[in-house]
């Protein structure tokens, strides 16, 4: 077994344990590379099928390219699909000139605490990975959170081998991370193996890509030539620029999106 069949079975797995031991499960989708190969991997667990709805937060701000994918993937693929917006924050002109952790916070976080309160989701399941910044490196595969999705970063249990908790209390909130051992050339070897389509924002075009993908006024595209997966590969194997260089929240604070996470961003 190659490592790339290895993750995909260890991501297998751990989706099936969420499922047949959490109920009231859902599965954040940003559209992004990494949680459309979290799709995959649920499609594979479940044989065709995604037995759970998927959430997208949606800020307004999008890039347009995003919610067309979006829409088309629903479509074809029979998914279900919550959409959550902080509509009130929005009413009242919330954008990021206000600051753009006031923002996230506001748009991000606030919406999807409304999803998960409204729809009473007991465990929400993320594409993130270890290696993409440094708050998630301290994450766990289930993670637990307050009833208010607060992440208590200085009490993190470990986990051994294959023996994860899931016992957790009732009212409390969980994050469940499939990819977390993931890192970004897994993830694009992975959309190569399996001729995952993905969006044509994170091909170049006149120079430039993006590597990260989230709101149009705080997400920049790098310089690149990377034009196919193959090249794309190529060229990870090689860069030493940061993924989220071209995420305007990040540059922020110096330790923006811990304060994030800390507070129940994604």
């Amino acid at each position: 077994m190659d490592s790339l069949a290895a993750l995909e079975q260890e991501s297998i797995y751990i989706l099936r344990e969420a499922f047949s031991r959490i109920e009231r499960l859902a599965m954040l989708w940003s559209m992004g590379k990494d949680s459309t190969v979290l799709l995959w991997l649920a499609r594979k667990a479940f044989l065709g099928h995604v037995p759970y709805p998927l959430i997208h937060i949606d800020t307004s701000y999008k890039i347009p390219e995003m919610i067309q994918y979006r829409d088309r993937l629903v479509r074809e693929l029979g998914l279900e699909l919550v959409i959550g917006q902080n509509t009130k924050a929005l009413a009242e002109g919330m954008n990021h000139t206000r600051g753009r952790l006031v923002c996230c916070t506001a748009l991000k976080t606030e919406a999807l605490r409304q999803v998960i309160d409204q729809h009473k989701f007991r465990a929400i399941i993320v594409g993130i990975r270890r290696d993409e910044e440094g708050s998630r490196a301290k994450e766990r595969i289930f993670s637990q959170r307050s009833r208010n999705s607060e992440w208590d970063v200085s009490d993190q249990p470990p986990e051994f081998w294959d023996q994860y908790r899931t016992d957790f209390p009732l009212g409390e909130h969980v994050r469940v991370h499939p990819i977390l051992r993931w890192t970004e050339l897994d993830v694009w070897r992975y959309i190569e193996r399996e001729k995952i389509p993905v969006m044509r924002l994170y091909f170049a075009e006149n120079g430039k890509r993006y590597r990260s993908l989230g709101c149009a006024p705080c997400t920049s595209p790098c310089d690149s030539n990377a034009e196919s997966v193959s090249q794309i590969i190529t060229e990870l194997s090689a860069t030493r620029l940061s993924e989220r260089s071209g995420r305007a929240q990040d540059q922020e604070h110096s330790h923006a999106m811990e304060k994030l996470r800390l507070r129940g961003y994604m």
